[in-house]
């Protein structure tokens, strides 16, 4: 028999309307939203201020509350409040990437500790429902590799330049006149959001907890218009693609880095701010998902399977993590590169095994070559601040 959920939610912006809009669509999921914690008292709402409480142990210490929905921006809050609730007993649902990602092995064990459930759907890809996937379907099949475009606001910066040839600050302002980007980017941008959403993904298909400072990370931010058009000579897209793959033995390698696409491939028709996955195995070949990866209704819709899904107390059983085919984390893995610079000091620590191609122009260079992903993480701290940018040409190495 189904549970009935008394909700208490933290958060009321654009998802947790979203989740509400699409709360009171639904007849016949048994929940109900009991009282709804917020920062900001001078704000209207658009519903009854009856609903409304600024103290969260309101919902946190009210016995009739069975479910806490957090839908807040602010990670370590967020944490804050999922930890005090399972402590209480109470079952949690979040769309939290940063603070999931970020305490994932932490949150797992309290799981475990206090026999609540945790569910974290709405984290990676928007109305996707990958985790659950990967949960489900692929528990007994070992994947080759799993990746795709995570991230919804870079994928709309990358599609806009593309199509519309306009450089990346004019592109970047439209997405936050949009309600795509953030006032402050760089977790967009930067490539933090889907290396957190990457992570996520990465302990159900594979079982490891990995600490997201250890994967590889280059974002968009540095794109420039030549990069964009070199692509459309060459036929070619450029999406921000975070990877996870399966290397020799036990081991599986992962990075986010933006990736030629090839007309006529999965990701090349994903534009604007959908995302898409794509997981790879032995048996089941390639599957894609496909579905817009923001906005509070998608993401709402996300947040609400979590919540059905507590009605009949479902929870993650980790299935990889407990299988342990899966070791190790390695970076030892080879990549071919298309490097842009603007003259030899960006990139003089850069330690390649092979270079197929020069370019060298008046304004601009570039070269292709082949480097190991431990080189790359050697120099990583250092890179954001040259005037390079980098693009993995998706060919494989052995």
């Amino acid at each position: 028999m189904k549970t009935k959920l008394k909700l208490g939610l933290f958060g009321y912006g654009i998802v947790g309307q979203g989740l509400h809009d699409v709360l009171n669509s639904n007849s016949g999921l048994r929940a109900e939203i009991a009282r709804i914690c917020v920062k900001d008292r001078s704000k209207k709402r658009r519903i009854s201020m009856d609903y409304f409480t600024y103290d969260k142990n309101d919902l946190l210490n009210d016995p009739e509350i069975n479910l806490i929905v957090e839908l807040i921006d602010d990670a370590d809050e967020a944490f804050s409040i999922v930890t005090a609730a399972m402590k209480k007993g109470k079952n949690v649902v979040t769309a939290n990437k940063k603070m999931v990602a970020e305490h994932l092995k932490e949150l797992v064990q309290l799981q475990e500790e206090t026999n609540t459930s945790f569910l974290y759907e709405a984290s990676t890809c928007g109305s996707i429902p990958i985790i659950r996937n990967l949960e489900e379907y692929y528990d007994n099949e070992m994947l080759y590799s799993v990746r795709g475009i995570f991230n919804g606001s870079s994928n709309y910066i990358l599609s806009k330049m593309f199509s519309d040839g306009k450089d990346f600050d004019s592109v970047l302002k439209e997405a936050q006149d949009l309600g795509y980007a953030e006032t402050d980017p760089s977790l967009d941008v930067d490539g933090i959001d889907a290396k957190y959403k990457l992570i996520i993904i990465t302990l159900h298909a594979y079982g490891l907890f990995i600490d997201p400072k250890d994967v590889f990370t280059f974002g968009i931010s540095n794109i420039s218009n030549y990069d964009i058009n070199y692509a459309r000579e060459k036929g070619f897209k450029i999406k921000l693609v975070p990877t996870v793959t399966k290397l020799q033995d036990s081991d599986i390698g992962m990075h986010v880095i933006p990736r030629f696409i090839s007309n006529g491939k999965f990701l090349y028709n994903v534009d604007n701010e959908y995302n898409g996955v794509i997981a790879e195995a032995a048996f089941f070949d390639k599957q894609f998902f496909y579905g817009k990866g923001a906005g509070g209704h998608p993401t709402g819709s996300a947040v609400l399977s979590d919540i059905s899904a507590c009605t009949y107390d479902y929870k993650y059983e980790y299935k990889k993590k407990n299988q342990q085919a899966i070791k190790n984390y390695s970076s030892d893995l080879l990549l071919e590169i298309y490097l842009r610079y603007h003259d030899k000091s960006d990139i003089k620590d850069f330690n390649f095994k092979s270079v197929s191609e020069y370019y060298y122009g008046s304004k601009h260079n570039f070269l292709i070559g082949v480097i190991n992903l431990k080189d790359l993480i050697k120099i990583q701290d250092k890179l954001k601040s040259r005037d390079i940018f980098i693009v993995n040409t998706g060919r494989k190495f052995d």
